[in-house]
């Protein structure tokens, strides 16, 4: 799908927000969800995957629709006073002005799908068992290197296995799971950010194919063109208590920004050394993880060379 190429909304790469850390703020609950001139295009993309692979996007357990409808009435309440430009009251619920909506036979009864189709981010909700805190339904259009089958019904822990430095049993997933008891009233969000060879949004990694590529270190940029197909991907995702079910609904949204864009950015020199800084401090565990490490050094040249350019 095609992008404008417009100033990146977030710079996370700024250092604000450190790769393999946790990094919760707190958020105002006004600035839950983002709409922007995007938001089509993303709602068709999701779209074109519910009607080819509606089984890879989309997972729920049996026992989570009044979870899931919970979170269809406060998305909708939140988008009609948030953004009554965009959002209107239909026959079937909130729509979306200008866009349709064509969930599949099989998914039209899923309020988590149904809430889906109205925002850019995606949805996913988790349920504290005796485990910990699991994933018990999910709509994931947009995965960011990872696969929603497979982490389908497992505790954080296991889905942060893969990682390094938040497997079970370490420090940080042990954090996790105390922040997520501790979630009351309050939202959270945090940033992630990596490194992709072009605009796709949905991006999945299986966990076999992440060994893969951290076993062969293959380069995302054979021919060397870090400028013409490297993408900077940021996720902003959201947590947030939810009142009645007391399930936590995590929402990701996902940014994509082409790398040369930097170049036109007004902090574009603080920004690139930031970046590289960034990318100069991950070790050889997490470079592997990111699918990074036969093309760290390129992409610190490129933004070395545009810092010196600013």
């Amino acid at each position: 799908m095609s992008l404008a190429e417009a100033l990146p909304t977030h710079t996370p790469y700024d250092g604000s927000s450190k790769l393999f850390s946790i990094g919760l703020k707190p958020l105002d609950p006004a600035d839950w969800i983002e709409v922007d001139d995007h938001l089509l295009p993303y709602l068709a993309e999701k779209h074109r995957l519910y009607a080819e692979i509606p089984e890879r996007v989309f997972v729920e357990e049996d026992g989570t629709r009044d979870a899931q409808q919970e979170v269809l009435d406060l998305l909708g309440a939140h988008l009609l006073e948030s953004f009554p430009e965009t959002y209107r009251l239909g026959g079937s619920g909130v729509e979306v002005a200008g866009a349709a909506n064509r969930l599949p036979a099989s998914l039209a009864d899923a309020p988590l799908a149904k809430a889906s189709q109205l925002i850019q981010e995606d949805l996913i909700l988790m349920r504290r068992s005796d485990s910990g805190w699991r994933l018990v339904a999910g709509s994931l259009c947009f995965p960011s290197s990872w696969s929603l089958l497979e982490k389908f019904g497992k505790p954080l822990q296991d889905i942060h296995a893969p990682v390094p430095g938040f497997g079970p049993g370490t420090r940080p997933a042990e954090l996790i799971n105390r922040m997520f008891d501790g979630l009351q009233g309050q939202a959270v969000e945090r940033y992630n950010w990596s490194i992709q060879s072009d605009n796709a949004l949905y991006h999945p990694l299986s966990d076999l194919q992440r060994i893969d590529r951290a076993t062969n270190r293959p380069s995302r940029f054979p021919d060397g063109d870090i400028d013409a197909h490297a993408f900077i991907r940021v996720e902003r995702q959201t947590l947030r208590k939810l009142p009645v079910a007391r399930d936590i609904l995590f929402t990701i949204r996902i940014h994509l920004d082409p790398l040369a864009v930097l170049a036109r950015h007004p902090d574009r020199a603080t920004l690139a050394v930031s970046f590289a800084a960034q990318l100069e401090a991950l070790d050889l565990a997490q470079l592997d993880y990111k699918g990074l490490t036969a093309d760290r050094d390129r992409l610190m040249s490129v933004l070395n060379h545009m810092a010196n350019d600013g």
